[in-house]
């Protein structure tokens, strides 16, 4: 192995140690009561508990927001990713005057900062009329509707550029050719385009899954009851008025980032086999 090989191996190391450390650093806190640390110090070995979980489970009400965060996240990965597919497909199968201009509408949300579009999407929600059973506010403010919609609306433009862009190095000669064999738009949409996607569409959804459940920046703006608010936030419950209980405080953070984890282990396998399909063809 030359010097410029090692190097580069170092550089990686060193790169790889800098990003996982502050997570194994909250992982390993995670595990240690505050007691111990306050008298020894962070940079010690000992006082190991599973307390902190216990306590952050139930003064965060972990239970309750991670339901919220269920009930936006599941139905606006699944829509998103839906939508985005079925407008990739007739952007990257369909030739028309408008193709280009359509796959840049669908993007261009992906071009602003959220911040930007807060006071126009705010005003809009407000003015939706939504059926009580819907909204208690009587509009999309303050509804579980209102952030599938936004988080929908925003995740969609990424997700048709990605499947357009795959969609395109599908060979045409197969659409051709099941076309000649008498299949419709929609089967050769559901039959031959989605189960050749398998890797894009896993790789979407985890990274749907993960933008959608870490998001708090809509939630903050759309909803005015705080019971209504994600899982992100309840990690504000464990803040106390005079400190803050830093091993409490990774515990929770630990726990809010299980589900994502748990989501890439599942769909992981998927992935990798969506990744090799085809390549062995001769």
């Amino acid at each position: 192995m030359n010097a410029r090989l090692r190097a580069v191996y170092a550089l990686v190391a060193v790169l790889a140690l800098a990003w996982l450390f502050p997570v194994i650093w909250a992982l390993l806190n995670s595990f240690r009561s505050y007691a111990y640390t306050a008298q020894h110090g962070y940079v010690s070995f000992g006082g190991w508990t599973l307390k902190n979980y216990a306590d952050a489970w139930e003064r965060g009400n972990f239970a309750h927001y991670l339901l919220n965060s269920l009930y936006v996240t599941v139905p606006a990965v699944i829509a998103s990713i839906g939508l985005a597919a079925c407008v990739a497909f007739v952007i990257a199968r369909f030739s028309f005057r408008f193709n280009v201009a359509l796959l840049g509408l669908f993007t261009a949300a992906n071009l602003l900062p959220p911040q930007a579009l807060l006071i126009p999407v705010y005003r809009i929600f407000r003015q939706v009329p939504m059926p009580f059973w819907i909204s208690s506010s009587g509009s999309l403010l303050n509804s579980f509707l209102g952030l599938i919609l936004v988080n929908t609306a925003f995740q969609t433009g990424f997700c048709t550029f990605v499947l357009s862009n795959y969609m395109k190095t599908l060979p045409a000669e197969m659409f051709e050719a099941a076309e000649v064999d008498g299949a419709g738009v929609w089967t050769r949409f559901w039959r031959l385009a989605l189960p050749l996607c398998r890797a894009p569409l896993a790789a979407l959804a985890v990274l749907e899954v993960t933008w959608i459940y870490n998001e708090f920046f809509w939630a903050t703006v759309l909803m005015q009851d705080s019971s209504k608010f994600p899982i992100t936030s309840s990690l504000n419950n464990l803040r106390g008025a005079f400190f803050t209980d830093n091993n409490l405080v990774a515990a929770a953070s630990v726990i809010v980032a299980m589900p994502t984890l748990i989501v890439f282990l599942v769909l992981q396998r998927q992935f990798v086999a969506g990744l090799t399909m085809g390549s062995t063809k001769g």
